[in-house]
């Protein structure tokens, strides 16, 4: 009797304990398992906290949450993307200056000095190259020389090995711009296109570098490697785009595009437009060559025995005249060519804890008369590719 009245009294006791353990796990559980609305705002606030895309704005608040601040923990820094800045230097004549070493070079990002993850001197550095052809009315006066020219530039960049890291692609633009000739690392389909085109109508330029910007097929790797880089065939002149230069030249910025111009204004007529190029070119740490500049000068006949050919140009047909325009047209593709192919090559990740999105830039090079062209600046925040 005894016995049987402890097993009974032994059953009650374990069973009451079962119950008090879990009613103590009860609220832990419910906690754990609440609302669905509740636990994803914590997961949200957490993200927020932890996880902020590197080309994003700053976080506005919430920063200085306990969660964030966990001993061991690295504060994740709004940052940006990898900036690449192609250098070019030349001597006091022009010519590249190719033999210096990375500790001849200093890159300033707001006057504060970085700190270098790449360089090259490297010649060849994988490239893309979007040429931009004006096709208005203005080009037909020499359109001739500037469609050999193209061809030329084309053929010199775009050599058709696909191991070479250089690929092109055609914009053409007059009343409406449009990708000719989309991105490949065949120049054939752009050297073909370009020999059949005949120019008449406005000028979209803007468009067209917005074009080059946005509607075109990408190459894996841009805009670190490879670069981007555009050259412009035309006079700068814009009577037809949707959009402005001051919003080319910041998205240009913002994508990294280096941008070149080989300028379609002849001597002797005034062209308000040339500063869109030289912007266009100076923002981006490019250049403008001008061929038909001054090629009158040393030319016998022109003063002379000018004649009026449509309002449009001082024509001379003597073969000293043919000779000197196919000399500056070799000359400036050999320019543009020699500097796409010659850079120096910096990257490096900005520790720049300023607030600014577009952040000045300066290289500088230790070293007397040379002269260096890179770009301005760069936005922080550089969309993907």
């Amino acid at each position: 009797m005894l016995s049987r009245f402890c097993n009974v009294s032994l059953f009650v006791f374990g069973f009451a304990l079962c119950l008090a353990q879990q009613a103590e796990a009860w609220p832990q559980a419910k906690s754990e398992t609440g609302p669905p609305a509740v636990a994803a705002a914590d997961k949200g606030k957490s993200d927020t906290t932890v996880t902020i895309a590197p080309a994003g704005p700053p976080a506005v608040g919430g920063g200085d949450t306990k969660d964030s601040k966990k001993p061991g923990d690295t504060p994740f820094k709004v940052g940006v993307n990898e900036v690449i800045v192609p250098v070019t230097v030349t001597d006091e004549k022009g010519k590249f200056v190719i033999d210096l070493d990375k500790k001849d070079f200093t890159i300033f990002e707001e006057n504060k000095p970085q700190t270098m993850t790449f360089f090259t001197r490297e010649r060849n550095q994988p490239v893309v190259i979007g040429f931009l052809l004006d096709m208005s009315t203005a080009s037909r006066i020499h359109w001739k020389n500037f469609q050999n020219a193209t061809v030329e530039l084309i053929q010199n960049l775009i050599t058709g090995q696909k191991d070479s890291g250089y690929s092109g692609y055609l914009i053409d633009y007059a009343q409406d711009a449009e990708v000719a000739v989309d991105t490949s690392s065949d120049p054939e389909p752009m050297v073909e296109k370009v020999r059949k085109l005949k120019p008449g109508g406005g000028a979209a330029l803007y468009d067209a570098i917005w074009l080059a910007c946005t509607s075109r097929k990408l190459i894996k790797g841009e805009p670190i490697e490879p670069r981007r880089v555009l050259v412009i065939i035309g006079d700068g002149h814009d009577n037809a785009s949707k959009h402005s230069l001051a919003q080319v030249v910041e998205l240009a910025s913002r994508q990294q595009f280096t941008i070149y111009c080989i300028s379609t204004q002849a001597f002797g007529f005034t062209n308000p437009s040339d500063d869109n190029l030289v912007k266009l070119a100076q923002e981006t740490g490019g250049r403008v060559v001008y061929p038909l500049d001054e090629i009158y000068r040393d030319t016998d006949g022109y003063l002379s025995h000018p004649s009026d050919d449509g309002n449009y140009a001082l024509t001379v047909g003597t073969g000293s005249y043919i000779n000197v325009v196919d000399g500056k047209m070799y000359k400036a593709v050999a320019d543009i060519a020699g500097e796409i192919t010659t850079q120096y090559i910096i990257r490096y990740v900005s520790d720049n804890p300023v607030d600014k999105n577009y952040r000045n830039l300066k290289v500088v090079v230790q070293l007397g008369n040379v002269r260096v062209r890179a770009r301005k600046g760069y936005y922080a925040n550089v969309p993907g590719s």
